[in-house]
């Protein structure tokens, strides 16, 4: 699987698709127009550890849906990832068995490091 998930309209995924110079066979896939599938996300969530560590607590939904004020289980992070994109950390790379996943620094660097090694 060699995927990358983003959203259009986010100026901080636009940017860091520049810098990781993706290879051609990288499938881009605009998570507002295309939702990411259960299949993806429960094989993110082996690769990850949880869905509690995809799932964005930034996202504007979570405290205007009162989310912030319940104790969610990994049942309702999946739930909500999947019912709605805004919940998602964003990006998420795909590329074989090696994912990455959100904006945070030390990911980003770690995936660029990767696709200049191996183009």
């Amino acid at each position: 699987m060699r995927k990358f998930y983003y959203l259009s309209s986010c100026d901080t995924c636009q940017k860091i698709m520049k810098t990781l110079d993706l290879p051609k066979d990288v499938e881009l896939i605009d998570i507002k127009q295309t939702n990411i599938d259960a299949k993806t996300l429960d094989w993110l969530k082996e690769k990850v550890g949880s869905y509690e560590g995809m799932f964005s607590k930034r996202a504007m939904k979570f405290r205007s849906q009162g989310l912030h004020e319940m104790n969610l289980t990994e049942a309702d992070y999946r739930k909500y990832m999947l019912e709605e994109y805004t919940f998602l950390k964003r990006p998420f790379v795909i590329y074989d068995e090696h994912v990455w996943i959100g904006n945070a620094k030390k990911e980003v660097e770690s995936a660029r490091e990767f696709f200049a090694k191996n183009k």
